[in-house]
């Protein structure tokens, strides 16, 4: 199973077994994890499941497709280089180990 890890604003850190084809964001929804809102449901539409992406990880990960590069924009907290919608993020056994920082708030 792929391993996913969640670092909270205040740097507390989630180390969690997922199945492959579920989200990021699905996953920390699944888990009661603080931080990330899905309002929309994981439909890129709110930006309430911001996270920053840990740099080493950002040239595995499919391209930002242009809706949710748009969609970045109006996050709550700053747009960084290494931001991405946990929503458009699929896990996979290509992903295991992946590292997202979670940002102060999303709203």
């Amino acid at each position: 199973m792929p391993q996913l890890s969640y670092i909270s604003h205040e740097g507390l850190r989630s180390d969690i077994e997922v199945k492959p084809g579920g989200t990021v964001m699905q996953n920390a929804l699944e888990r009661g994890l603080a931080g990330i809102n899905g309002d929309c449901g994981g439909a890129c539409q709110c930006c309430t499941c911001h996270v920053y992406v840990e740099e080493s990880w950002l040239a595995r990960l499919p391209p930002m497709e242009e809706m949710e590069d748009a969609m970045l924009d109006s996050t709550a907290e700053p747009r960084r280089p290494n931001s991405r919608l946990s929503c458009m993020l699929t896990m996979s056994a290509e992903l295991s180990g992946l590292v997202v920082h979670l940002p102060a708030t999303q709203i």
